[in-house]
């Protein structure tokens, strides 16, 4: 076996809603990418639509982070044949029971995205295997200049020049000919944004978040912009008296999160940790996203944030995953990491459902 193509990964999703038609439905993104890929999520549980909490699983958002469409395909197929068959799970030493199982479909909703980006995806693996972007033209003055990131490109600090220290050394750019992390002109102004957004939105009892990304074997939790800190509800995304502050390691601003939710997103960063080990013995760290870099405009922080803007929203405890040591591995490693990871995502909705 090797890598999915765009093609693959859409077929996978839409023969398991017509496999297992009692227990998932195939779920059409409203708008297509910019070269007119439809995309397709997954809604799987054993009760109905909208009885039960709800996690989003996203994957193939930076084009060639190639084994993230797998990963949720994967996840999506073996839970689905494990609930069916009355089965429990095996991925290497950690397995779970059909119990277990049971427990996870009836227990919540999965939605599971896995291709958010297919044109980007598409190019990588035909023409430029490092591309990272989607390829909207719009705003580029050149065939090089193509595309945005999308995972900049979310409703968190978009204004970054304005949000953050001008030292803080944010992982974003303006410039439309940026390789790696221009944000586009706006927030959501990518097709593959607003299809996240509307994901959200369409599923409001969504309670967890999960982006899958690699690479540097972590699970990451909010914040990006800066380090967590529960003492001083001031210091805020929201508030502006700290704009140009945000972003530097051991100074006076941190990003405010509330005890009960730090300990809750650690937590559960720690629970996908610990399952994942299991499988063979690689060890993930928890720990926020800042502790990798300063980030804006990223998935995590605009889920889990969305709920401190509208407070008519539920509240969602968002992650980024970043799974292995490369982009693209040998398949016979990438298999691996596929058991990992999976593993460690029924763990973390294992933990997710307990009072």
């Amino acid at each position: 076996m090797s890598y999915l193509n765009t093609t693959e990964v859409d077929s996978a999703v839409v023969s398991l809603s017509t496999a297992y038609p009692s227990l998932c439905q195939l779920v059409t993104l409203l708008e297509p990418s910019v070269e007119g890929n439809t995309c397709h999520a997954l809604r799987i549980g054993a009760a109905p639509t909208g009885t039960r909490d709800c996690a989003v699983l996203i994957g193939g958002v930076h084009a060639r982070e190639w084994g993230s469409c797998e990963i949720l395909v994967h996840l999506a197929a073996d839970l689905l044949e494990a609930y069916h068959t009355g089965t429990g799970l095996g991925y290497g030493a950690t397995s779970f029971s059909s119990a277990q199982v049971r427990t996870v479909l009836e227990g919540m909703d999965l939605v599971v995205f896995p291709l958010v980006n297919p044109d980007g995806r598409h190019y990588s693996q035909t023409v430029d295997p490092m591309w990272r972007k989607n390829r909207n033209p719009a705003y580029s003055h050149g065939p090089s200049c193509v595309g945005v990131d999308i995972n900049r490109n979310y409703d968190f600090l978009f204004d970054f020049t304005t949000a953050f220290a001008p030292h803080s050394g944010v992982q974003v750019s303006e410039d439309a000919c940026d390789y790696q992390v221009f944000h586009g002109p706006a927030a959501f102004s990518e097709p593959e944004t607003r299809n996240v957004r509307r994901l959200l939105d369409s599923y409001p009892r969504t309670r967890w978040f999960v982006d899958v990304h690699s690479y540097s074997e972590d699970m990451l939790y909010v914040w990006g912009d800066d380090q967590d800190q529960s003492t001083d509800q001031t210091m805020t995304f929201r508030n502006p008296a700290f704009d140009g502050q945000r972003g530097l390691a051991a100074d006076r601003y941190g990003e405010f999160i509330a005890k009960d939710d730090f300990d809750t997103s650690v937590l559960l960063a720690q629970r996908f940790c610990q399952g994942l080990q299991g499988v063979r013995g690689t060890a993930y760290t928890p720990k926020a996203g800042y502790d990798l870099y300063p980030t804006s405009g990223t998935s995590d922080d605009y889920a889990y944030s969305r709920h401190l803007v509208d407070p008519s929203k539920g509240k969602v405890f968002a992650y980024t995953i970043e799974w292995g040591t490369e982009f693209q591995p040998p398949w016979s490693e990438m298999s691996e990491i596929i058991k990992e990871v999976d593993a460690g995502l029924v763990r973390f909705c294992l933990a997710a459902l307990q009072p």
